[in-house]
């Protein structure tokens, strides 16, 4: 098992190597606006996808837990929740918004934690919910990723993961603006200036026409493009290629939202057969 120093020692090395975003950073600053408004629209969301309106007595595997906004809305749904994260300030950050809403409850645990490490995964067991929304592709090996979640599913249990949608030419230029974003100061400050008039400006006019204040999921416009423009590893797929792959596994397909052909995730939902 991967020890949480030897964790630690290989992510400051991927930061300084600008081989890694620091998404920990931009959750942090994202808690500042974490609000009831904003903790409904992430249990909708988990409500719609998995199709049900309470996960009360279920278990939920978080994998990758980011912000913890989705670890949080899933105990609030009624489900013992484990959560982790390889990026220690994502940690934190779970850790913090249990401390805001379920200080003490032994029915959430947060730990520190690659998905990349098959040992570690082991001894966590299976879940009725495993739940991994735009992070297996950033972390270097998405399919291997992919392959470890697998047994984290229990069976008849839901997994519910998003990844990002193949453009062709175009995702290999996001990946060229992540690698320029992450290489340093400067790069962050080009990529932001440059992108910020479509990432924020067109996107806030769209939802502003109809109504729509916050993005998808309970994100905010602001945090979401540096989320964007720096998320880094990068890797893309298809969905008929994740579709065969989780069939070859033993899951059929439940649900399925994609982005028509944009940037962005498509969204699967899976049920791991008895």
């Amino acid at each position: 098992m991967t020890s949480n120093s030897n964790l630690v020692d290989r992510h400051s090395r991927e930061i300084a190597a600008g081989e890694r975003f620091r998404f920990g950073e931009n959750w942090a600053r994202f808690l500042a606006v974490v609000n009831d408004e904003r903790i409904r629209a992430a249990e909708q969301s988990l409500r719609d996808m998995l199709g049900v309106s309470t996960l009360a007595g279920r278990t939920v595997l978080d994998v990758g837990s980011g912000s913890g906004l989705f670890s949080l809305a899933a105990r609030r749904l009624g489900a013992r929740v484990f959560s982790f994260d390889y990026d220690p300030q994502s940690v934190e950050c779970t850790q913090e918004l249990k401390r805001r809403y379920f200080l003490n409850d032994p029915q959430w645990e947060v730990q520190r934690g690659s998905v990349l490490d098959p040992d570690y995964l082991a001894q966590l067991g299976s879940f009725d919910i495993v739940y991994s929304w735009g992070v297996l592709h950033h972390t270097g090996d998405m399919y291997g990723a992919c392959r470890n979640v697998v047994p984290r599913v229990a069976a008849g249990g839901q997994l519910f993961i998003a990844l990002y949608n193949d453009q062709g030419a175009t995702s290999r230029y996001w990946l060229w603006v992540k690698r320029v974003y992450n290489s340093g100061r400067a790069g962050r400050f080009l990529m932001a200036a440059f992108h910020a008039p479509y990432l924020v400006g067109v996107r806030w006019l769209v939802r502003a026409a109809t109504g729509r204040r916050t993005v998808e999921r309970g994100m905010t416009l602001w945090r979401d493009m540096f989320d964007w423009l720096g998320g880094y590893p990068f890797e893309v797929s298809k969905p008929e290629e994740i579709l065969r792959f989780f069939r070859e596994r033993g899951f059929e397909l439940e649900n399925l939202r994609t982005c028509g052909g944009r940037m962005g995730c498509n969204e699967f939902v899976f049920r791991r057969k008895a």
